[in-house]
């Protein structure tokens, strides 16, 4: 990959972090990046539409251009089409945010969200980022259908979410992570309690053929004070039954239809 591009990617993927903006100083510093190269680099984007600048400040902020360019990838893929009136069912009956986030590689992206009836408070993380794997239910319900090698190598490579950025009972070692992964095998559906976040649960089962690698994953998301334990368990079979109807969704009309993970 050429030197320009990479660090035209790396400015992206910085500036996805820091929505507030960011003056062209401190991502060249954080970037390592010489200062001049990297003003090149922004305005290569900003002429292109990726970035644009805060005039009162001089910080530099994404634009929509590329959520719409994954919007429309989403769009023209019938992923969201079709998943939509399972996870609409999933959210009406929990009365919580359902979400579905699809695998891409080594990476899980949240793709789509339907809210449930329920008024008051909402946990309601950024739909297109990349789940954090070893933090978010979602991610354990996608490593579960892993061996434990490969799960242990995507979250080595993605790197531990820290306590303080997450939960008070995010995994920060393999141990603790792969407890979480064989409970999770047990059940069939991957839960947490405080890992993503303070007071906050969540559960979610992956989206798969047979014994295949998960394509997907279906996840509910709530205060601890409504979506404790017991409800989870409630609610589990429930789920199961989603993925399984939107993996033979999927099957029939040939989305999803990359090949699993390690294989060409």
């Amino acid at each position: 990959m050429s030197t320009a591009l990479t660090r035209g990617l790396e400015v992206l993927e910085y500036l996805l972090a820091h929505p507030g903006g960011m003056p062209l100083a401190l991502i060249a510093d954080a970037l390592d990046i010489p200062k001049s190269a990297c003003h090149r680099v922004l305005a290569e984007l900003k002429l292109r539409g990726y970035v644009r600048q805060i005039s009162e400040r001089g910080e530099y902020v994404m634009t929509t251009r590329l959520a719409s360019l994954g919007l429309g990838f989403l769009s023209s893929s019938g992923i969201v089409d079709i998943a939509h009136p399972v996870i609409e069912r999933v959210a009406e009956v929990s009365g919580e945010l359902a979400r579905l986030s699809v695998v891409d590689g080594d990476r899980l992206t949240w793709v789509a969200k339907v809210e449930g009836n329920r008024k008051g408070f909402r946990y309601d993380p950024d739909m297109g980022r990349d789940a954090r794997l070893s933090c978010t239910s979602s991610g354990h319900a996608w490593l579960m259908t892993l061996s434990d090698e490969q799960a242990v190598a995507l979250v080595s490579r993605q790197g531990f979410g820290s306590p303080k950025d997450y939960g008070p009972k995010a995994p920060t070692t393999v141990k603790a992570l792969l407890g979480f992964l064989h409970a999770a095998r047990v059940r069939g559906y991957a839960m947490i309690d405080e890992v993503f976040a303070p007071g906050m649960t969540a559960v979610a089962a992956p989206v798969r053929r047979g014994e295949r690698p998960a394509m997907g994953v279906i996840s509910i998301a709530g205060p601890k004070t409504r979506l404790d334990f017991a409800r989870i368990q409630q609610l589990g079979p429930m789920l199961l039954e989603a993925t399984r109807e939107l993996a033979s969704l999927s099957s029939a009309s040939g989305l999803f239809s990359r090949p699993p993970l390690g294989k060409a």
